[in-house]
């Protein structure tokens, strides 16, 4: 297994917008990274491949809830996709916002200084194509960068396939509940994170993946005392739908022991 996390701090930020900007602007869109920039210094967003192989920034694998098309994102082709309203469903003050591209999102990354996860979310039977193409451009739009995206993904094919492709780039396996191969999971895949569903983490479960030389992400939790609670346990990372209320400055409500005090810093 990867020990990258034990005795090195975490490289990226504490609390991470969801989906670009959690729930204050439409998910996976440039106005939500414009929102989250104003709270916190990175964010998580989703991205899957059209029809001619593009990746693009979204989470469901149908067009209808986030967007006024129908249909497929696989089988939705680029030029329609771009043409698609992304704004109006979540408030006609974002009316005319468009799904972005991949590359639209890391430029907006740059311009406003976030960090990013990037969850590789591949459509049925294309894991280790959307894998592919993910890494492959991450690792071009973010070339040079001090602080490449963390790529994660509940696909493990998609992770073998990204890893093929850009090895140098870290990598973080999804989970909901931690299940019992967790090691073997992560050991398979090289990665250097665990990434599990903050409603079903312990204390004793936290403790195990640090110790086990991995950094432990969290999500998706909008309370900041059950944040500052995780952080204490030794999560390194939080993803919030609030970043108005889960950042940094909301941690400071309770105090974070220095990572000599946590057993696997």
């Amino acid at each position: 297994m990867d020990r990258a996390g034990v005795g090195r701090i975490w490289p990226y930020p504490r609390v991470l917008a969801h989906r670009c900007g959690g729930w204050l602007a439409p998910e996976n869109t440039l106005a939500g990274l414009e929102r989250a920039a104003r709270w916190v210094g990175g964010v998580e967003f989703d991205v899957m491949l059209s029809a001619d192989g593009s990746p693009w920034v979204i989470h469901d694998e149908t067009l209808e809830r986030t967007t006024d098309g129908a249909g497929s994102v696989a089988r939705t082709h680029d030029a329609r996709i771009a043409q698609l309203d992304a704004g109006r469903w979540f408030d006609e003050a974002f009316a005319g916002e468009r799904v972005p591209s991949l590359e639209e999102a890391a430029r907006s990354c740059h311009v406003l200084g976030l960090a990013a996860n990037v969850e590789i979310k591949p459509a049925t039977g294309q894991d280790r194509e959307t894998g592919r193409v993910v890494a492959e451009q991450v690792a071009r739009l973010w070339r040079g960068a001090a602080r490449p995206p963390l790529l994660s993904s509940f696909s493990l094919a998609a992770l073998e396939a990204a890893r093929e492709v850009a090895p140098d780039l870290p990598r973080g396996v999804l989970v909901g509940a931690i299940p019992a191969h967790w090691v073997q999971l992560c050991r398979d895949q090289a990665a250097i994170a665990l990434h599990a569903d903050a409603r079903f983490l312990t204390e004793h479960a936290v403790r195990a993946v640090r110790a086990a030389g991995l950094w432990c992400v969290a999500y998706t939790e909008n309370d900041p005392e059950r944040v500052s609670t995780l952080i204490e346990w030794g999560v390194n990372c939080v993803i919030t739908d609030r970043p108005d209320v889960v950042n940094e400055e909301s941690l400071r409500v309770r105090p974070v022991p220095a990572a000599s005090s946590q057993r696997s810093p």
